[in-house]
């Protein structure tokens, strides 16, 4: 899933360079909404992906995000082996001062008039409350909270994936996928990042944290008996495990020269910043990474079993599958001399196609 480089092309020619099906500019002067909903591909089901809120220095920036992150949601679909296409929304806006109930119900509004072509989930600067907002106008929505109906937070089953994709990683490396006296550093305590330190703690491994807020890193530290880390000491530290769950593009040509681990899994999205050129670094350098599309994958696990009912043991084995799903990239990897994440690439590919003989688009 290369990405192209897509500074200095018109919309029109970013769809065609992507591969989108449709974008849709959402404006509404009245609740001050300024919307990016992007749809890649329906071919496996309608498009599902997280409405994420942020002050985007400009326009290009939030086009250049939602692109990316609806096409990523199309590959992490196929690779769980769900029946659902790729999309993704953004809302241009400080979430902490310009969301209000009107705007993401008037969000709402142009999501209803998608027909189902569009399911949106929470994302980052947005929550459960909000999907609540969006249901008040269209059913084509996931994650509100439980006392409703809803799934509630998605960040448990995003973790326990994250962690099935870490054991998958020590097994291809070490052997065995025993976590117990190995160690980890998890970069980004937010919801997942902390549910991942816990989870790790339980398997007895020696967790460092951190953060870019050092007040959070003291308390999820304290919390769980994690070792406490500045964030710009991350990539000196000799751990087995970097597990990146903040923002991406953490892993870059600086970076992955001071990399002292063997293996790179984390819940952040799109964590190369160049996938082909990185990708080959890591595979050069003896690195292993974890394609994060595929280990992050819990939280539309989540949502999907939601659409469909699904119990929570349901979802819990879709999650666990992730394991399975990790193993089979690695091994492609290592037979083909191909990074990780062009192996995920090709085995996504592979299922879109063949589902594609069946039937064209949802």
């Amino acid at each position: 899933m290369p990405v192209p480089n897509t500074t200095d092309l018109s919309i029109f020619s970013q769809l065609s360079e992507y591969g989108h099906q449709k974008i849709v500019f959402c404006n509404d002067p009245d609740t001050g909404l300024k919307a990016i909903i992007a749809i890649h591909d329906t071919t496996l089901g309608p498009a599902l992906g997280g409405t994420r809120m942020w002050a985007y220095k400009s326009e290009r920036d939030a086009l250049e995000d939602v692109l990316r992150l609806s096409r990523t949601m199309t590959y992490k679909a196929s690779v769980a082996g769900l029946n659902l296409g790729g999309g993704s929304a953004v809302i241009i806006g400080d979430p902490r001062k310009d969301k209000t109930e009107a705007l993401m119900r008037k969000f709402g509004r142009f999501i209803k008039n998608l027909n189902g072509e569009f399911i949106t989930a929470e994302d980052m600067g947005t929550n459960p409350r909000d999907m609540e907002y969006i249901r008040m106008e269209t059913q084509h929505v996931t994650g509100y909270p439980e006392t409703i109906g809803g799934s509630g937070d998605p960040s448990p089953i995003t973790a326990r994936g994250v962690l099935m994709g870490i054991k998958a990683c020590v097994r291809e490396m070490y052997g065995t996928d025993t976590l117990a006296g190995r160690s980890v550093i998890v970069q980004g305590v937010g919801h997942v990042g902390e549910t991942l330190v816990r989870l790790l703690r339980d398997e007895n491994t020696k967790v460092y944290v951190s953060d870019i807020n050092e007040e959070r890193v003291v308390q999820v530290a304290k919390k769980y008996g994690a070792q406490p880390v500045s964030n710009n000491n991350i990539f000196d530290i000799d751990a087995d495990i970097y597990a990146p769950c903040a923002l991406g593009a953490t892993i870059n040509s600086n970076t992955i020269k001071k990399l002292k681990c063997a293996i790179i899994a984390g819940s952040a999205n799109n964590q190369l910043e160049d996938e082909a050129l990185h990708g080959r670094m890591l595979l050069d350098k003896g690195v292993l990474l974890a394609p994060d599309y595929v280990i992050n994958a819990g939280g539309l696990i989540n949502c999907y079993s939601e659409l469909n009912g699904f119990t929570r043991k349901r979802t819990l084995q879709l999650t666990e599958n992730i394991y399975d799903a990790t193993r089979s990239i690695l091994k492609l990897s290592k037979s083909e001399s191909i990074p990780t994440i062009e192996a995920a690439n090709k085995i996504a590919e592979k299922r879109i196609a063949d589902i594609k003989k069946i039937k064209t688009s949802y």
